[in-house]
């Protein structure tokens, strides 16, 4: 019988997958989403819309994985609907409120720059995922 190692497993580096660092910023946006309804902040979905998309992108974030390459298009998909649908409503925040400080803006504003950062790696992964035969 094999002897299992003990300790923490290391992952082998794979060129350009940044899985980990997308799955932090789905579950940090998660997070944010639930608080900023919570508190009484206003999003630009339903509630029901907002839990319903923190659990997607919280089972998004545990399947994301380098061996399942299909989970990377899905979270390019939703870190840019995240982006624009959180940007466009933090600008029309702004427009409205002319206030850096409203509740709404900053939460709003705090989801689309995550959302923005996410869009980044999740590119930079699909790139690699699409890459991948030339770079290993």
């Amino acid at each position: 019988m094999p002897e299992i190692p003990e300790g923490p497993i290391y992952h082998r580096h794979i060129a350009h997958y940044h899985g980990d660092t997308v799955r932090f910023l789905f579950v940090a946006a998660a997070v944010i989403m639930l608080v900023a309804e919570t508190t009484g902040a206003s999003l630009p979905l339903p509630i029901f819309g907002i839990v319903t998309l923190a659990v997607i992108l919280v089972i998004a974030a545990g399947i994301a994985n380098p061996a399942q390459e299909w989970i990377h298009f899905i979270n390019a998909i939703l870190a840019i609907y995240g982006a624009v649908t959180f940007g466009l409503y933090a600008i029309q925040q702004y427009q409205t409120t002319h206030s850096f400080f409203s509740q709404t803006y900053l939460f709003a504003e705090a989801l689309a720059l995550v959302f923005l950062i996410a869009v980044y790696y999740t590119t930079k992964t699909v790139r690699g995922v699409l890459l991948r035969p030339h770079l290993t």
